[in-house]
């Protein structure tokens, strides 16, 4: 599914904005400004806050481009993911890196480790290179973050999940991706279903799934207790999760995991613990990742389409760049449910 182009929302470029302008809301001088943002030792503590406030409520970003170069165009794309340790986000930044580099572009990459306020940071750093474009995994920022994209008139593409966005967007729709596979587990006859994940403020893409599953449980009239670890995506965590979940929820025949990595950790556990996968309790995960795909028995799961993903993205940040009309603003990815032999 994709949503017809709409025009985005008008947003202002950061180069219209100068230090004279943040002076002025600090109530100091531009050199002041200049000393605090560059020299932060030169300028007295409530000063230099008074200066990072006006920054962060006006979305400035300072030029790190110096000289001539500071009006040339760039060729360096900003992506920004919330793990680097992650399969899921390589294999989209490799579908962004192959189309990027297809066409002369390099990427900047920056890993957030699921912090919000990291994640801020590091965008302003890349925009202050005169990146030509950002593309973020996710549509959830910090309100400072979102104003200093507002203030920011290049391409900026948020990927992973759909929404609204900033200005195009490329993604599955997680809540769906939830309900389907909670009705797949109800559809199998199971009843006492327990969703495991870890971190869902963090990984709110997770949570999103939760919900969904969440959803159909509760339309059928059964309870939909939750389980949150405090690590995320491991086989080790998934392995500690099972244990939780048969010592916390006696009778459970089916656990929902956040992912795949859980999911695969528990199924390994289960049969060093004797049981058997799905008779004695089944398991299902999310990502379609194909250490799921190698072990006995196979996994089911709900894989997403990520390399295709990250494609589709740079494509369309490319044909912005270019001047050529954006059709789509959003992209709906999808996904698919491969069921296994755990469930």
């Amino acid at each position: 599914m994709s949503n017809e182009a709409q025009p985005p929302r008008r947003r202002r470029s950061s180069e219209q904005l100068t230090l004279k302008e943040v002076a002025d809301a600090a109530g100091v001088s531009p050199i002041t400004v200049s000393r605090a943002l560059n020299n932060p030792d030169q300028v007295n503590e409530r000063t230099r806050a008074r200066v990072l406030e006006a920054v962060e409520q006006l979305g400035y970003v300072p030029n790190l481009v110096a000289g001539s170069l500071a009006s040339a165009r760039s060729r360096f794309i900003a992506v920004i993911v919330p793990s680097l340790a992650n399969a899921v986000f390589i294999e989209v930044i490799q579908g962004l890196q192959e189309t990027f580099e297809a066409q002369g572009y390099q990427i900047l990459l920056g890993n957030t480790d699921y912090d919000i306020e990291r994640e801020y940071q590091l965008i302003r750093t890349f925009l202050g290179w005169s990146c030509s474009a950002l593309v973020t995994a996710g549509l959830r920022h910090s309100s400072a973050c979102h104003t200093l994209l507002d203030n920011w008139d290049k391409p900026i593409m948020e990927v992973m999940e759909l929404g609204e966005a900033l200005d195009l967007n490329v993604g599955l729709d997680h809540t769906e991706a939830g309900r389907c596979m909670a009705r797949h587990l109800l559809e199998r006859g199971h009843r006492r279903l327990l969703f495991v994940g870890a971190r869902l403020t963090s990984d709110y893409r997770a949570g999103m799934r939760y919900q969904g599953h969440r959803e159909v449980l509760e339309r059928a009239g059964l309870e939909a207790p939750l389980l949150e670890l405090d690590r995320l995506g491991s086989l080790d965590a998934g392995a500690a999760g099972l244990e939780r979940a048969l010592a916390d929820h006696p009778g459970v025949s089916a656990i929902h995991f956040a992912n795949d990595d859980l999911a695969t950790g528990a199924l390994l556990h289960a049969q060093r613990l004797g049981l058997s996968v799905p008779h004695d309790i089944a398991i299902a995960g999310f990502n379609g990742l194909p250490l799921g795909q190698h072990v006995t028995p196979r996994l089911t799961t709900i894989r997403s389409p990520r390399q295709h993903m990250g494609q589709l993205a740079a494509t369309e940040v490319i044909r912005k760049l270019e001047g050529k009309r954006v059709r789509h603003r959003q992209h709906d990815v999808g996904f698919e449910l491969l069921i296994g032999e755990s469930t």
